[in-house]
């Protein structure tokens, strides 16, 4: 047994050394940086404890910032759960084509973020953007308009992730068993009556699991928001990671900005730890 547990030991080392350079070094380091006063221009470096993140507490962008990243996560992942199912049940169906389908609804997915959110800002141009045309009103400016750019950010993203969503969910519908469906046609069941009393149930745990990633990778959100607006306008769409951009890169405060990426981190571990604890609940049930 002491023989297997070291040769145990040596097998996972290392993965373990793989963790933490890649994930537990860059964290602590943030942590580390976020209690100093570190500015790059004015050449200061000095210990400071806990300043920045009292000096964030009281920072009204950060809560903005958050408050557009709740939002922007919130809504964009609600929609995309909601078409997403939609288009896996679609995708389910025995329908002439089913292969192309699904090879086709991949492609917004296929395309990176950089190109499909500059993609998305030359449609939404005021001037000859293909969206604008479109309209009967052809002088709204999606991206320049507080009203209009968190919702229009939201829309590519809603674009660009609702096949990943789909997918997922379309293997949550191939593992349900066939007979169950033939039994409920045999008993009668509407479809309405099948879909929440057979399809909902046994896709629940595929619906936490995307959650889950969608969730996270939405609050995280950066690059497809800092191309279409930059955080603009008055920084009505300016997220956490993109605050935090803006500090460390443009302003040069690594210390502030390291406090503000560790809050984004804590941000993140609550939504994770709140997920498990929906994980947990579920399966106790």
């Amino acid at each position: 047994m002491t023989s297997e547990r070291r040769w145990a030991l040596v097998l996972v080392a290392p993965a373990v050394i793989i963790l933490v350079g890649v994930a537990l070094y860059p964290v602590a380091s943030a942590m580390w940086l976020s209690l100093h006063r570190s500015i790059l221009v004015f050449h200061e470096q000095r210990f400071i404890g806990l300043g920045n993140y009292a000096f964030l507490v009281g920072d009204s962008r950060f809560w903005g910032a958050l408050r557009n990243t709740s939002y922007f996560a919130v809504v964009a992942v609600a929609v995309e759960l909601a078409l997403g199912l939609a288009i896996a049940l679609l995708l389910d169906a025995a329908t002439p084509g089913r292969g192309l389908l699904r090879a086709s609804v991949l492609i917004p997915w296929a395309v990176p973020t950089v190109v499909s959110a500059k993609l998305w800002a030359w449609l939404y141009n005021p001037d000859y953007g293909l969206v604008t045309r479109l309209l009967p009103v052809h002088d709204v400016n999606f991206l320049g308009m507080p009203g209009w750019a968190m919702h229009a950010a939201i829309l590519v993203d809603v674009w660009k992730t609702t096949p990943f969503v789909a997918l997922l969910l379309l293997a949550g519908l191939q593992t349900i068993p066939r007979d169950l469906y033939r039994a409920a046609a045999v008993d009668g069941a509407s479809p309405a009556r099948t879909f929440l009393s057979i399809t909902l149930p046994l896709l629940r745990p595929t619906i936490v699991v995307t959650l889950v990633f969608r969730t996270l990778d939405a609050f995280r959100v950066f690059d497809a928001v800092f191309v279409l607006t930059d955080g603009g306008p008055a920084n009505t769409t300016e997220t956490l990671s993109i605050y935090a951009y803006k500090t460390l890169m443009r302003m040069g405060d690594f210390g502030y900005g390291s406090a503000l990426s560790v809050a984004t981190f804590a941000c993140v571990m609550l939504i994770s730890l709140g997920y498990v604890r929906l994980v947990g609940v579920g399966v106790a049930r």
